[in-house]
Parts: C-alpha cells; structure tokens; sequence
C-alpha cells in the first residue's frame, strides 16, 4: 500500500538539510489577492509562536518562548527589518518568514540565513509560501545579503522542494554528511536538481519503531 507523507511528517528519519544559492535573478511571485505583507512589531511574538505551531514547527507554545528567546529575544529592533509576516483581509497574520544570519556564530561566510519558514495549516496550499519566500530573499537582499542559506530537514520535504524550486542546491558538504537525507528527498519530490542521488524505499525512509 503506497504511504501517504503529510507535508511535517515525523515518520520521515530526520536529516538536517543545508541548501544555499546566490540572490541573483530571483524569482518573483505575487501574493493571491486579499493578503499582504507587514513587518514584525512589538508583541508580535505570540502570533509568530501561533503560526510556527499551526505549521508543526513546534509542539507547544513553551516550546515556541524558548525558540523564539533563542533566535530573536532582546533583537526587536532588528526584527522589524527582518521578519515578515503574511495578513488576510481580516488582519489574521497566517505565515512568516525572517531574513536572518546565523545566530551560532558558525557560518564565518557573512550569508544571509531564511530562516523560520511557516504557513499556518488551513492556509497552506493557497498560494502563500512561493511569494513569502521571494519577499524575504528581496528583503535579504536589500540589506546587502548577496549569497542565501536555508536550514531545513527531510520530515518538512515539501518545503525543500519549493526551495529547490528556487535554484537553491545542496552545500556540498551537507550532501556528503546528509547524503541519505537527500536521497529521502530525492524519493519524495523527484526533483531534478537532485539527479545524482540514487532513491530510497519507503522502508529505508520511515523511522524504526520500537
């Protein structure tokens, strides 16, 4: 019987993903009419910890305080130039992105890091993801990014995908240390940026249990 994967699948062995490209010549996408963009302001943490845990980012609000006090406490004043949030007509912020940086202090390179990528549940499918993407790469841009890296992993594939969409590759060295991770992908998505690695079966790509 063929297995239906769930876009946040935690059957799905975990790999972390690195891809990464240049911000030239992106790709536009416009937002289906009815939304728009807005920028982070104060007291927007509670809606960024709402649309993460709709998306399966996280799995409780605690969770999404120590998240959040990880990667944005104390930079309000950076936020309201780095993360973007998507409105409906009703004012509902329903995704977010933030056009970030490693905050690790690993990545010496200067790139711009996407980071936190999420559409609520009931609004995925609708169009949102591709021009919430291309908005925060623009915005990377604009603040002088020239080359981007995305963190992601294979139990969200699908997001993977519409980041190979983008032209955005696997770094070399995570396709060496993640290999089979991106042969899990390559099984899910079929993509042709991912040619050279050889699929899995579903077997080799569901978590044992116990």
């Amino acid at each position: 019987m063929e297995i239906q994967f769930d876009n946040h699948d935690e059957r799905i062995k975990f790999y972390e993903l690195m891809l990464e490209r240049n911000l030239k010549n992106l790709p536009r996408f416009p937002l289906p009419d009815g939304y728009r963009f807005v920028f982070f302001q104060k007291g927007d943490r509670e809606q960024w910890i709402n649309i993460e845990r709709s998306a399966k980012e996280l799995t409780s609000y605690e969770q999404g305080v120590e998240v959040w006090n990880k990667f944005f406490g104390g930079k309000d004043h950076e936020l309201t130039k780095r993360m973007v949030f998507i409105e409906n007509k009703e004012g509902t912020k329903v995704a977010t992105a933030t056009a970030y940086y490693d905050i690790r202090g690993i990545d010496q390179s200067g790139d711009g890091w996407l980071h936190w990528v999420a559409v609520c549940r009931e609004y995925q499918g609708k169009g949102l993801a591709k021009p919430l993407i291309s908005y925060v790469l623009e915005i990377m841009q604009g603040l002088g990014y020239t080359h981007a890296k995305i963190p992601t992993q294979t139990t969200t594939w699908l997001a993977c995908k519409i980041y190979l969409d983008f032209g955005f590759r696997p770094i070399p060295k995570n396709a060496v240390h993640s290999h089979d991770g991106w042969r899990i992908v390559k099984t899910l998505t079929n993509h042709e940026a991912l040619a050279d690695f050889k699929p899995v079966t579903v077997d080799e790509m569901l978590v044992m249990k116990g």
